[in-house]
């Protein structure tokens, strides 16, 4: 896939897995495989969506990414099915633990900055483990890519934002958390997490980071919701008028 397809795939995975439409997944996976002349790219392609929609979790909850990445796999051709990885790269242990809470405060820091810890605190009032779960069950294990070795897709921390933006747009009804993703892309070319050790370069990353960039995905995500449910949507993304 091109940079610009990559990034197109992302965000139009997240749209997808945020309408429950697993057959539109079937779809996009057998464009984004005849896009590139790779042999491998229809497992590539895979890889990467199926990482896109474990992490939708934060964003749609499980039962969306279970259904989705069921009738994903379900629908794949055998040989591409059986070439994708088995080895799971997030189990928590007494050696990582340390370092998966640090990941995902790294990662809070950089997308809230310079608001993160007053955001905390106010997480806490409404219930004093929201921000303890949100930390510590999601963007730490979750959103924060693996060090496991040998993970076949990592998304990245400003790709990750891409399918935050593109989550919560589909969905409707959260446009103060759209906003806050939008930002958050944003200040990954601010504080420099887009170059940190491991990350890998996102060509046109800086262009996704501006007003234009930003448009360019809400409007790619708007144009899913209507090829798949019209301009009234479903019950979980009601359409597409007057999100933010």
């Amino acid at each position: 896939m091109c940079v610009r397809d990559q990034q197109t795939d992302l965000a139009q995975t997240a749209a997808t897995m945020t309408m429950n439409s697993p057959e539109s997944l079937t779809i996009l996976h057998s464009i984004a495989s005849a896009s590139s002349p790779a042999p491998t790219s229809a497992t590539t392609s895979a890889e990467l969506m199926r990482e896109v929609g474990l992490k939708c979790i934060s964003f749609n909850g499980i039962p969306r990414t279970i259904n989705c990445l069921n009738a994903f796999h379900a629908s794949l051709p055998a040989p591409v099915a059986s070439s994708l990885s088995t080895t799971p790269t997030r189990t928590p242990t007494p050696e990582n633990l340390a370092h998966i809470q640090a990941a995902g405060r790294q990662l809070w820091d950089s997308i809230y900055s310079p608001f993160q810890d007053r955001l905390v605190a106010k997480l806490a009032l409404s219930h004093p483990d929201l921000p303890v779960h949100i930390l510590n069950s999601h963007y730490g294990p979750l959103l924060a890519d693996p060090l496991a070795p040998g993970h076949p897709a990592k998304v990245g921390r400003v790709l990750t934002s891409v399918v935050a933006v593109s989550c919560l747009r589909a969905q409707s009804g959260v446009g103060p958390q759209v906003i806050s993703h939008i930002f958050g892309l944003r200040k990954a070319y601010e504080d420099g997490s887009f170059a940190a050790e491991g990350e890998e370069e996102v060509q046109g990353g800086r262009w996704l980071a501006t007003d234009d960039g930003s448009l360019w995905i809400l409007e790619v995500v708007d144009r899913i919701v209507k090829a798949i449910e019209g301009a009234q949507g479903t019950a979980f993304a009601p359409g597409i008028k007057a999100k933010l």
